[in-house]
């Protein structure tokens, strides 16, 4: 027979929804708590207003970047067509982790269902993998610009372009499946707390009731693969760049240039940095909590930043922003 549900525990514990298996005791949780960050409720409530603004100024920020890049045809070019990708994946990052965060910063002891943590985790790798890999096209599309020039029309064809893109959002898909093929057979069957503000997918394998030695080496590996292959690949790239941009002669054409690889390479040390450090650095001090913080910046702060870095300060985005503003005001 099947046992009558818990209504709920003392304040703090998990509310279970849990079913028995026929001819068994092994129970399995459909629910999951995300701890967050232990903090008291003035300054949870601070934090809420604070993340609140900074996630309406990713959307915006980003919103603002796909609108120019669509409405100014000057902006039709594979540097921008990846530039607009890269802002999807952005605002896609956002949206998956910052509500519940915010959800969680107004009512700590809201919980989250099993289905929709694991949707939670599996959308935040494949975005994860998919801006690794748009980072490195775009690096590769820099390097063909710079030190390739007359060919560059060629090479990077809008079927290139279209086809890289592609490439990077189904690789993102495909990588992610891995982990939440793995991830799914796993038994949960205790009081499921999750030590982070979102359903990360080493905070949850955590929580297995089984071995998880093989989820965890898929991790480390997936995380090397997609993290260390990509970011010394965009190394190299600038390397070659670096030497070719040095042997412009027009002073402006040097300085325009080294404006565009600046921006990247700063977008590209955010990512990457955070990313390796978090995943395939050195473990010291309290690594849970290092992790989370980092991962915060990581989902929060990078997409904030990565429009005022690669787009906002850049001439070419600035003046189609001008354009489209009188254009308003003279129809």
């Amino acid at each position: 027979m099947f046992q009558h549900f818990p209504q709920a525990f003392r304040h703090g514990e998990l509310h279970y929804l849990f079913h028995r298996e026929m001819g068994g005791n092994q129970t399995s949780v459909t629910e999951f708590i995300l701890l967050g960050f232990p903090l008291s409720p003035r300054i949870q409530m601070l934090l809420f207003g604070l993340f609140s603004l900074f996630f309406i100024f990713t959307l915006l920020e980003n919103g603002l970047i796909l609108g120019l890049i669509s409405l100014d045809s000057r902006l039709h070019t594979p540097m921008y067509f990846f530039l607009s990708h890269l802002a999807i994946v952005d605002i896609a990052y956002a949206c998956n982790t910052v509500p519940q965060m915010l959800v969680n910063l107004l009512n700590p002891d809201k919980p989250i269902s099993f289905a929709g943590c694991l949707t939670q985790t599996f959308l935040f790798l494949t975005f994860a993998h998919t801006e690794c890999l748009l980072l490195v096209v775009m690096s590769y599309d820099r390097y063909v610009a710079i030190c390739h020039p007359l060919r560059y029309s060629a090479v990077m064809s809008w079927g290139v372009c279209v086809t890289l893109a592609l490439t990077s959002w189904i690789l993102g898909v495909l990588l992610a499946l891995v982990h939440l093929v793995l991830l799914i057979p796993l038994p949960f069957c205790g009081p499921q707390k999750v030590n982070h503000f979102f359903c990360e997918i080493t905070a949850v394998l955590k929580l297995a009731c089984a071995d998880t030695h093989v989820n965890e080496i898929m991790v480390l590996a997936g995380a090397a693969s997609v993290l260390v292959g990509p970011f010394s690949s965009i190394v190299i790239s600038y390397i070659h760049i670096l030497r070719a941009i040095l042997k412009i002669q027009s002073g402006e054409g040097r300085q325009k240039a080294f404006s565009t690889c600046s921006s990247h390479l700063c977008v590209v040390g955010l990512f990457y940095g955070t990313a390796i450090i978090t995943y395939v650095g050195p473990r010291y001090g309290n690594p849970k909590e290092q992790k989370k913080y980092l991962l915060l910046f990581h989902s929060l702060f990078n997409p904030m930043l990565n429009p005022l870095i690669y787009s906002l300060r850049n001439k070419e985005v600035k003046a189609a922003l001008k354009r489209i503003l009188e254009k308003e005001r003279t129809s």
